[in-house]
């Protein structure tokens, strides 16, 4: 039997989200852990990060044509925690995280050495949903260590998880 829930908790029934490390640059390059990332699209690549208006980062991603998607694994907690509890505004996220940049190769924003996958975004849209706005970035280059597995990935929903066992 079903019980009634209030609607405002209804997207607490997913059991997680992939967390990323968003890098913008701009006045400041900057770094942004999120947890509302999706791909959009396949053909062509669209992959959309949420962001709230009051976040150092929103306004770099305004103003901005670009930023990176990098994908941390769960080696990387540390950076993941110091880049979504700081502030840009106030601190250089790269050096309190011991994060390095990178140049990309399409776009003018940095990309993270130490993650495994980095993505390359160029701006495409942007759209006000609630709380959040989408900014919604097209695949231009992307990069991943050969070694990389999935199962390293961290979700988070309440805390920090990695995918679970295979189910066939």
């Amino acid at each position: 039997m079903k019980k009634e829930i209030p609607a405002d908790e209804g997207p607490d029934a997913f059991s997680g989200f992939p967390v990323v490390l968003c890098s913008v640059g701009g006045e400041k390059d900057n770094i942004i852990t999120l947890a509302l990332c999706h791909v959009f699209s396949f053909k062509p690549p669209l992959i959309g990060i949420g962001v709230a208006p009051k976040r150092f980062s929103y306004g770099l991603l305004e103003k901005g044509k670009d930023f990176a998607v990098n994908i941390p694994t769960k080696a990387q907690l540390k950076a993941v925690e110091v880049c979504g509890s700081k502030s840009g505004r106030r601190v250089d996220k790269f050096h309190v995280a011991g994060l390095t940049k990178e140049k990309a190769s399409k776009i003018s924003s940095p990309l993270i050495a130490e993650c495994p996958v980095n993505l390359e975004c160029v701006k495409v849209k942007q759209v006000e949903t609630g709380d959040h706005v989408w900014f919604v970035g097209e695949v231009v280059a992307a990069r991943m260590e050969e070694s990389y597995d999935k199962a390293d990935m961290l979700l988070y929903w309440g805390d920090y998880r990695v995918i679970g066992e295979k189910v066939d």
